[in-house]
């Protein structure tokens, strides 16, 4: 026998493939993307603001100014921050209480709590506005009562915190559970092993763990407290001087064709709201160094 044998040919060189990550996208859906969500934001949110700001000035900058010092303008300010003054320390209260509970003790219904709390972001402010009315109104029995006694709730500065309340109750509440579950139960109860009082635990312990977390769910609750129309609208009555807020003056301003006054408080409640939306990003900056710092120790 030959001791030839056939000389196995050799196989190609693979060809190389160049490595992407699998969150890595093409170049061209990248920027598809960022011209979707630039132009989505700039259609949507900057040009009107740019609109009301611009319509506020239409007549000069002495015209939109004059427009906000006349009574029905002061008093729809007043009131508006009269309302938030009064409803976001409600709020702030509510929620801690509403977090504790739901954080450092197990019960049946716990799941069935938390999704009351956050029926008031399911149901229409004007379908809340309605149940004020038709619990707290003249007709009512309980509105009755009041209204003969001297205490109106509907129609009156009651009717509008209730209903401010109950729209902007979940922000502070919607903030802390989850910052309260994370952080658990442990310092608290060490504090309490070692002879603290309750009310001395939450105020070195607990407070000083929730604090950015309780700043930042009380500027969206002062933000949406600010702007609330809905609700307000219903039990308010929207009488001039006495429960006209801020967004009710502009639409009855608007509804007049006094556009320049109309477009000025606009532009006063934008500028309200952008200094909340600002203090709320130095809140989240400072929460997430705070948190980074304290995952690095």
């Amino acid at each position: 026998m030959s001791d030839f044998t056939v000389a196995q040919p050799r196989p190609l060189p693979a060809r190389p493939t160049k490595f992407r990550r699998a969150t890595e996208e093409s170049p061209l859906t990248r920027v598809t993307l960022i011209l979707l969500t630039v132009g989505g934001l700039a259609l949507l949110v900057f040009a009107p603001l740019l609109v009301v700001f611009a319509e506020a000035m239409a007549d000069g900058w002495a015209t939109s100014v004059a427009s906000l010092g006349n009574r029905e303008a002061w008093s729809a300010i007043r009131l508006t921050l009269l309302i938030t003054a009064m409803a976001v320390p409600m709020n702030a209260v509510f929620g801690i209480a509403a977090a504790w509970f739901i954080t450092k003790f197990d019960f049946r219904g716990k799941a069935f709590l938390i999704t009351l709390i956050d029926l008031p972001f399911s149901v229409s402010p004007v379908v809340a506005g309605l149940c004020l009315v038709l619990l707290f109104g003249a007709n009512s029995m309980l509105g009755g009562w009041l209204v003969a006694h001297g205490y109106p709730i509907v129609f009156a500065v009651p009717g509008i915190v209730l209903a401010t309340v109950f729209v902007t109750f979940p922000f502070v509440a919607r903030e802390l559970i989850p910052v309260m579950i994370e952080q658990g139960r442990t310092e608290e109860e060490a504090a309490l092993t070692l002879g603290a009082s309750g009310w001395r635990t939450f105020r070195t312990v607990t407070l000083p763990n929730i604090r950015w977390a309780l700043l930042y769910g009380t500027l969206l609750c002062t933000a949406r407290a600010m702007g609330e129309f809905g609700a307000v609208s219903v039990v308010s009555g929207k009488i001039r001087g006495q429960t006209a807020t801020m967004p009710i003056t502009i639409e009855m301003m608007y509804n007049e064709y006094l556009s320049v006054a109309a477009f000025s408080m606009a532009a006063l409640l934008t500028a309200l709201a952008l200094i909340t939306l600002t203090l709320k990003t130095v809140m989240e900056l400072r929460l997430s160094d705070q948190l980074s710092a304290t995952r690095r120790h």
